[in-house]
């Protein structure tokens, strides 16, 4: 049986640069780091990152984080302040929530979400 999520990996081309984005966008903190590898923890969530050759193109594959709709304007600065460009969202059926889209240095599409699936499925 799946108990839940136990790490995400991202293959990036500049660990420290990475590093920063998440630290400075998410807030991660880095518990581990050597020459190829680094390990971060954002809340209890595990995310890794190796070093080597990233993505070699943008595609809508993501992975979402829930913040609360208050939250939005300061994502968004910190996001800016990455120096990475926020994307135009999708159309949205009123009640779905709202987003904001971006792509970190090495393609990886992340998006921060207000709604949650059982507010989505009872509009």
């Amino acid at each position: 049986m799946i108990k839940g999520i136990s790490h995400i990996t991202f293959i990036v081309r500049d660990l420290d640069r990475t590093a920063n984005f998440l630290e400075g966008v998410f807030e991660a903190k880095e518990v581990y780091s050597s020459p190829t590898v680094k390990y971060f923890l954002l809340n209890d969530l595990w995310i890794a990152l190796n070093k080597g050759v990233p993505l070699p193109g943008r595609t809508y594959n993501h992975i979402a984080f829930t913040i609360a709709e208050s939250d939005m304007d300061e994502y968004i600065k910190r996001i800016e302040a990455a120096g990475v460009e926020i994307k135009q969202g999708r159309a949205r059926n009123e009640g779905e929530g709202k987003s904001i889209y971006f792509h970190d240095f090495d393609n990886h599409l992340f998006e921060l979400h207000t709604g949650s699936l059982y507010e989505r499925l009872n509009h």
